[in-house]
Formats: structure tokens, C-alpha cells, sequence
């Protein structure tokens, strides 16, 4: 059992590098597309504000490690074996998407994965909690990204009406310094937490830590470190299709888009420990900004080939995820 509980810490932290590189375009496909920093340093600073984030809180990380399945310190090998499939299936689900350079939700892999697995292993699963903080977030996350970005957008466009174009540029290209970082921190709040909960879920079915305790400082830094390390590695596919295959940006449009996920990201840890994806959020408020310049500018087939990705997500994760536990199952227990 120890050796299971070792295998799947490793696991956790391979997929919080997956979920790094995976997601790195999130926090700065924007500010590259508009060259307001070089890719390199775009995924340096984004890995410095992923550690940070990640350090902030632990509400994402408590719903992910008790709010998805029933599995405490008297579930041992069965437990395990959900957690570890739940991993299998939101890995594989991660670089399918990473592959075809489509940016679908790590977190809702992981939930996905972890419903599936918990289905399949007959371990009660907490609907309630998915439906509430993970469904209705998945559906008003974009929706409100989408409206907020629109409105915001319509509001700078008309307050820099007058103003020299390229001069306001130049500004903005600094404010996306800052927008991006703090779309990069929102990443490190919302994902590194994610993988904190499942190692936690580990350790507890495993008898080695109670859920009533704090997270242990140790999978707080080995979480914030991993994701940190796969966003550094970047993650071009993916930022190409944000950066450009969207919409062209420009630097105005680039900040209202990250800052407005950013602000997102922020309510759903800070107000309600909901687990959104940070993907669909700032896709959306890509978009959002996008159609203030007309709605043909955003290329819609293009979205709608990333939103087709969303939907699949948690089936998807979750059906790889069943089929692991069967095999493990038969394995192991």
C-alpha cells in the first residue's frame, strides 16, 4: 500500500506538470501574441507567480480532496486505486488536448477522472458538490468571462477613443506585464491547489494523514514547484491557438482579457473554493474582447473546436478513468 501511495504522489506531481505546461498559455499567450514580453520571460514570470499563488490559500484544495469522492483513512487499497485512475485518466485526457493543441480544462480532467474512477470502483460520489462547484461554475466561468471582457472592452475602447494609437499601445504592453502576472498567480491559486487535494486523498486513504489537519508544507511546495517547473517548460501548441488562432489581439485587448479572468479566478478560490478552469475563462474573455471589433474578427470554428473539447473533458477523463480502475482492481485487490 505504500508503494501505491508513492506511485500516486508521483503521479499527482507529474500531472501538475502536465497541468503546467498544459496551461502555461493561459496566464501569457496574450501578452506574447502582442510581444508585451518575449516567450521566455512570459513563462519565467509565469512560473515565479505560480509558486506564489499556489501558496495563498487551500479552499481549492480542500473541495478537490474531500468534495469530489468519499475516501478517508478507512478506504485503503480501494481508495487508492480511484485516485490513481482518477490521475490516469486526467493525464491522458491532458495530453491528448496538449497534442492537438487545444486548451481544455486540467481541473475538470482531474474531476472527470476522479468521478469516473469512483463510479466505476462503486465509492460514493459526491454530485451534489460537482454540480454546484464544478458544473454551474464550468457554464457562468466562460459565460461570465465572455460578457464581462465584452463590457469591459467596449469601456477602454471608448475612455482611448481620442488618444494617439500607438503611444496607448506602448501602455498597454505594460499593463500586460502586470495583467498577466496576475492571471499567472490566479493559475498557481486555482490548479497547484488541485494536485495538493489529491496527494492529501492519497495520504489519508493510505492512513497517513488526517483530513482534519492542514495540508502538510511539503505538498503545498512539492505542488507549487511542479507546476511551476511544467509551465516554465511552456507550452507553444496551445499558446499559438490563444494567442492567434482566436483572435489577433492587441495590446488593449490582450489586458482587459487577462485581467478580467484574473479577477475570476481570484473570486471563485477566495469566494467560494470552487475549482474553475482557468482555460475556459480566459478563452472566453479572449473572445469576449475579440467580438467588440466584430464578431467575425473571432474565428469561430476555431472556438468552437475548443469548446467541443470542454465538453468532452469530463466525460472523456472520467471513461479512461473507469476503465484503469477495472484493470487495477482486478490487479490489486
Amino acid at each position: 500500500m505504500l508503494f501505491v501511495v508513492f506511485t500516486i504522489v508521483a503521479l499527482a506531481l507529474i500531472f501538475d506538470f502536465t497541468n503546467g505546461f498544459h496551461d502555461a498559455a493561459n496566464a501569457i499567450a496574450t501578452s506574447v501574441s502582442t510581444r508585451a514580453l518575449t516567450p521566455r520571460r512570459a513563462l519565467l514570470m509565469a512560473a515565479v507567480m505560480n509558486i506564489l499563488g499556489a501558496m495563498l490559500g487551500t479552499s481549492v484544495a480542500h473541495t478537490i480532496g474531500s468534495g469530489i469522492v468519499s475516501i478517508d483513512g478507512g478506504s485503503g487499497m480501494p481508495g487508492l486505486v480511484v485516485v490513481l485512475s482518477g490521475l490516469i485518466g486526467a493525464i491522458t485526457w491532458n495530453l491528448i488536448t496538449w497534442w492537438f493543441g487545444l486548451p481544455s480544462s486540467s481541473s475538470h480532467a482531474l474531476i472527470g477522472g476522479l468521478a469516473g474512477a469512483g463510479l466505476a470502483a462503486g465509492i460514493h460520489v459526491h454530485w451534489v458538490t460537482i454540480i454546484d462547484k464544478v458544473v454551474i461554475p464550468m457554464i457562468l466561468s466562460p459565460l461570465g468571462g465572455f460578457i464581462i471582457a465584452y463590457i469591459a472592452m467596449v469601456l477602454v475602447l471608448r475612455a482611448c477613443a481620442n488618444l494617439p494609437y500607438q503611444r496607448t499601445m506602448r501602455h498597454f504592453r505594460l499593463l500586460q506585464t502586470v495583467s498577466a502576472a496576475a492571471m499567472a498567480l490566479g493559475h498557481g491559486l486555482q490548479d497547484a491547489q488541485k494536485t495538493m487535494g489529491v496527494i492529501v486523498i492519497a495520504l489519508a486513504a493510505g492512513g497517513l494523514h488526517d483530513t482534519s489537519y492542514a495540508i502538510p508544507l511539503w505538498v503545498k511546495l512539492a505542488a507549487a514547484g511542479a507546476i511551476s517547473l511544467g509551465t516554465y517548460t511552456g507550452g507553444t501548441r496551445i499558446m499559438k491557438t490563444l494567442g492567434s488562432k482566436v483572435i489577433e489581439l492587441d495590446p488593449a485587448h490582450g489586458f482587459v482579457a487577462e485581467t478580467v479572468s484574473a479577477g475570476l479566478l481570484y473570486i471563485a478560490a477566495f469566494g467560494f473554493g470552487a475549482p474553475v478552469s482557468t482555460t475556459h475563462t480566459i478563452t472566453a474573455a479572449i473572445m469576449g474582447v475579440g467580438a467588440t471589433k466584430r464578431l467575425s474578427a473571432v474565428r469561430w470554428g476555431v472556438a468552437g473546436d475548443i469548446i467541443t473539447a470542454w465538453v468532452l473533458t469530463l466525460p472523456a477523463a472520467g471513461a479512461v478513468a473507469a476503465l484503469m480502475t477495472w484493470l487495477f482492481s482486478a490487479i490489486l485487490l
